[in-house]
């Protein structure tokens, strides 16, 4: 009787693991209602990266230029610690940066 239990569970599982998995590729997949929402939403969360503080002004004026830690994810503002002082980074507009998920600086350097 123990047997017939265990046989009749396995297939259960192998559907329930078969739904899991399409549920998490579905979502990646457009609809054909949509085609270019994504391309639209990753276009708009990419950064413009600048060399030079006074570039990233001039492309965005009404905006404050912050230094961002492109390896972290972490913003600078003038005058803190790290502001152009990081290894890997770049100077961009912090309303992009924050459109695009990075975040500012929790200890204040």
């Amino acid at each position: 009787m123990l047997g017939n239990r265990r046989s009749l569970k396995l297939p259960v599982t192998i559907a329930s693991l078969l739904f899991v998995l399409l549920t998490l590729i579905s979502p990646l997949t457009p609809t054909s209602a949509e085609p270019n929402q994504s391309v639209t939403t990753i276009a708009a969360a990419q950064l413009q990266l600048f060399e030079s503080e006074s570039s990233a002004q001039k492309h965005c004026p009404n905006d404050t230029v912050v230094w961002l830690n492109t390896a972290t994810g972490i913003w600078h503002e003038k005058g803190m610690r790290w502001y152009g002082r990081t290894r890997q980074g770049a100077y961009v507009c912090r309303s992009e940066a924050m459109a695009a998920g990075d975040r500012d600086t929790r200890n204040g350097q």
